[in-house]
């Protein structure tokens, strides 16, 4: 994408490709193929039918949208228990240390080796324990009513992937003029549509959306554990700003098993669009 106004920072930042251009507009509708491109009728018609559509939020489309969004953070229960801890160093430590105590104080082998499961167990506990009141948070707030939150308001607007008539996917963007900037927000594609590039063209959706608007930035926040959304990001440009371990999910109590047996590293990203 060429951007023409000479304050913007890049030429080809905000895609992956420099040969791809963010196509569509606000209120047009965008095709993108999950398919190889291909000169022959049949592939052709393949690849018609694989074509993802990117359209704004329509009401009919809020229980799929609602569906996709509570599936997807449902993941993070099993991603946060289990590969979370590869990033927890100090759980880690503290989990062996737990263990050795427990050794110590049993003189059983059996109650040690039973240990590391009894701690498991408990952070897949309260893993859930907070995900599903971040999850109950975000169905009763902009979850609940989409037009009210995001295609209302100035700056900000809602879409939703279309294949075969299906929503299989959907992402936000939320402008705040404290700042200049756009928030991506809500971004997920149901998972047994996932690998066609569809969160890519969601992405894209949003930087166009952002360039048009004349933001100077698009920002966002992830507590995402796999790699693929992190790299996804710094596909479409972002680069990482800083991250935290003591995030505080809405809906989480802070307690002290949640502290222990639950935590979450929360990263934030930007791209920046053009000088302020």
């Amino acid at each position: 994408m060429y951007c023409s106004s000479p304050k913007m920072v890049c030429e080809t930042k905000i895609v992956a490709d420099e040969h791809d251009a963010i196509p569509g507009s606000k209120k047009e509708p965008m095709m993108w193929s999950t398919a190889p491109s291909s000169s022959s009728s049949g592939e052709a018609k393949d690849a018609k039918r694989d074509a993802v559509f990117i359209r704004e939020f329509e009401r009919g489309d809020q229980e799929e949208v609602r569906r996709i969004f509570y599936e997807g953070i449902m993941e993070r229960i099993p991603n946060t228990t289990f590969r979370g801890l590869a990033q927890q160093p100090q759980s880690q430590l503290f989990y062996a240390l737990l263990t050795v105590v427990c050794f110590l104080l049993t003189k059983s082998l059996a109650l040690t080796c039973c240990a590391p499961l009894a701690l498991m167990a408990a952070r897949y506990y309260y893993s859930g324990k907070v995900i599903h009141s971040y999850l109950d948070h975000a169905l009763r707030t902009d979850m609940a009513d989409i037009e009210a939150y995001y295609m209302k308001p100035a700056g900000s607007s809602f879409w939703v992937a279309v294949l075969d008539g299906r929503v299989v996917g959907m992402v936000a963007a939320q402008g705040r003029e404290d700042d200049n900037t756009v928030e991506l927000r809500r971004m997920s594609v149901d998972s047994r549509y996932r690998g066609k590039g569809i969160a890519k063209a969601l992405g894209r959706r949003v930087l166009e959306f952002a360039v048009r608007n004349d933001y100077a930035a698009v920002v966002l926040g992830t507590t995402a554990v796999k790699m693929a959304a992190h790299k996804l990001y710094e596909s479409l440009g972002f680069r990482r700003t800083g991250w935290s371990h003591d995030y505080r999910l809405p809906g989480m109590s802070r307690s002290a098993p949640e502290r222990l047996f639950f935590q979450i590293r929360y990263s934030r990203y930007r791209l920046q669009l053009r000088e302020e």
